[in-house]
């Protein structure tokens, strides 16, 4: 997490904003090591509080659960190192480059152990949560979707796609397979694996012709 020095004290009063973001900061950071040492299961907005130095009420003012606390302090998480410029996919020119360049990248984000507990508690979540599932589509998956059909709407307009393809459907066909067996833990997460992947979804299954 990325963590801010305070200025040097002064005799002016107390900053009320600064002080709920270091409380904030303190929250999320929390949330992130204990659900890496207790498992989601375990994880309380109790224990949350406690390693966090703030009061549960504190904590339910931000959020309604530890559903919601975790997606924010994934998100966080996901957002340390960012520039603040415009995210887009890679765009060399070359589609299948561009793919395995990306989809190696989420496979070391899936194997950091700093991402792989709290993404697997936030999609266990999800799939009891209508509300954090919403909020996952809007805020997180809508628009990484996007990103990924933007690229993919390049590469048709440069004649490496058939136009007419479904843009939603490639993209599951070519990120669908890394998060699946991620999720399911059917095999190993490896750059080899990822190059398969594009490989297949772009050459497609049926035979060429001779």
């Amino acid at each position: 997490m990325c963590w801010y020095a305070d200025p040097v004290p002064t005799k002016s009063a107390p900053n009320p904003s600064r002080r709920s973001e270091t409380a904030r900061r303190a929250i999320l950071t929390a949330a992130l090591d204990l659900v890496g040492e207790v498992g989601y299961a375990k994880l309380s907005i109790e224990g949350i509080a406690a390693a966090a130095g703030v009061g549960k009420q504190t904590i339910y003012r931000w959020w309604p659960s530890k559903g919601a606390l975790l997606f924010d302090a994934f998100l966080a998480l996901a957002g340390e190192g960012a520039d603040g410029q415009a995210a887009a996919l890679p765009d060399t020119g070359d589609l299948a480059a561009d793919l395995k360049l990306v989809l190696r990248a989420t496979v070391d984000e899936l194997n950091d152990p700093r991402y792989d507990q709290p993404m697997r508690a936030l999609h266990t979540e999800i799939v009891h949560d209508p509300a954090l599932a919403a909020d996952y589509a809007e805020r997180l998956d809508g628009p990484m979707r996007e990103m990924k059909k933007e690229r993919l709407r390049s590469a048709c307009a440069a004649g490496q796609l058939a136009a007419d393809i479904d843009l939603d459907v490639a993209v599951d066909l070519l990120f669908g397979p890394v998060l699946n067996r991620w999720l399911q833990r059917t095999g190993p997460l490896t750059a080899d694996y990822v190059d398969q992947v594009v490989d297949t979804a772009l050459r497609g299954l049926t035979p060429r012709e001779p």
